[in-house]
């Protein structure tokens, strides 16, 4: 195998693939890039045994061929070489030889033959999402994603379709994320899926280099995107999603309206002061303010007044910080809304009642 490559495209190519790499890997071929050559380009690959990427790129291609080298080794070279370089790649036996203006390297390779793929099969749904929207859906939900693993099947993002609306939902018990859209032409019938955090993850990085529309194809166990050049293919969860539905509250009658910055800025100056293990800040809502307060045994206690909007009978409420303040930095809108019914209930928060996404927080003894 033998190919040029201008470095930057090649670096940019390296980077989709190279981040599904895990760093630690008990099966040697596992830290490895696919790398083949022919026709016109190279085409790279990368895989985990649950999620794979694939890019494409344009090359002078010499000789074809394929074989198999340390992702991270090659990501690091490319990233060092001089800006607007060639890159040359050379295999030869169970060597790659790359050289770029002065530098040269000899890296080991491993067969392309031991390298796994995530074996295609049919995945009979199909449609298409503007990246911007898929953004969206991302942002406005993955904060809310289980890192329990134990609770294994609260470890992604929850999609399905009801009469005629997609919904993505992420929670981890203690919060949860909802957003909700027409339903793309092609995802009548969806299955309900689980989509794992990392390929969330993966999916969102791959999204800040593209626009346009996205192909999304998935069956009951796998999914599949294609954004730009790259295609990244990832296995499901395979559990039950909880009936979410059953939290969201529907008899909040208390509602304020405040401003979100002002809300956000203030809960983050008071919660300097909060313990870790809690990051309790308690709200106490009155009339047309809002008192923060947070009263920490170790370090002391701080209080902030915010201007707010509510015309029912005081309460006070508490909250972990950390995450009322994820809620409020994916709000777009100036006002936030948040209804509530008392200091135990389910608390919901969305920017308005035409906001495609909406939250729901537990509240914290204070």
């Amino acid at each position: 195998m033998k190919a040029t490559v201008e470095r930057a495209t090649l670096l940019k190519c390296l980077g989709h693939v190279q981040s599904v790499v895990e760093r630690r890997n008990t099966i040697p071929i596992l830290s490895n890039v696919l790398i083949e050559a022919e026709n016109n380009g190279l085409k790279l690959m990368a895989t985990d045994l649950d999620l794979q990427v694939v890019d494409s790129i344009a090359a002078q291609v010499e000789t074809s061929g394929a074989t198999t080298v340390s992702a991270h080794t090659l990501f690091d070279i490319v990233r060092k070489l001089p800006e607007g370089s060639q890159v040359e790649i050379a295999v030869s036996g169970d060597k790659m030889s790359i050289a770029a203006g002065r530098a040269r390297f000899n890296l080991a390779t491993l067969p392309r033959d031991d390298f796994p793929m995530i074996a295609e099969s049919d995945l009979p749904t199909k449609f298409q999402l503007p990246a911007e929207t898929l953004k969206q859906i991302i942002d406005k939900t993955r904060f809310a994603i289980s890192t329990e693993e134990t609770r294994y099947y609260l470890n992604g993002i929850f999609m399905h379709v009801v009469e005629g609306k997609l919904y993505a939902v992420a929670t981890d018990g203690h919060r949860l994320a909802r957003v909700a859209l027409d339903a793309p032409a092609g995802s009548d019938g969806m299955p309900d899926i689980i989509v794992p955090r990392k390929c969330v993850a993966e999916v969102r990085k791959l999204l800040d280099e593209v626009t346009g529309e996205i192909e999304v194809s998935l069956s009951s166990t796998k999914i599949r995107f294609r954004a730009g050049t790259a295609v990244l293919t990832s296995k499901l969860i395979d559990g039950t999603f909880p009936d979410y539905s059953r939290v969201i509250p529907t008899k909040n009658d208390r509602l304020l309206k405040v401003d979100t910055k002002s809300l956000a800025e203030g809960v983050d100056r008071v919660a300097a002061i909060a313990t870790e293990k809690t990051r309790a800040v308690k709200m106490s809502i009155d009339r047309d303010r809002i008192v923060l307060s947070v009263t920490s045994p170790e370090t002391g206690t701080a209080a902030e007044e915010v201007p707010a909007d509510y015309a029912s009978e005081s309460l006070d409420v508490g909250f972990n910080a950390r995450y009322l303040l994820d809620i409020l930095s994916e709000i777009e809108t100036d006002e936030i809304e948040i209804h509530l019914a008392d200091a135990a209930a389910p608390t919901l928060i969305r920017e308005g009642q035409s906001s495609p996404a909406l939250y729901v927080l537990m509240p914290m003894r204070v």
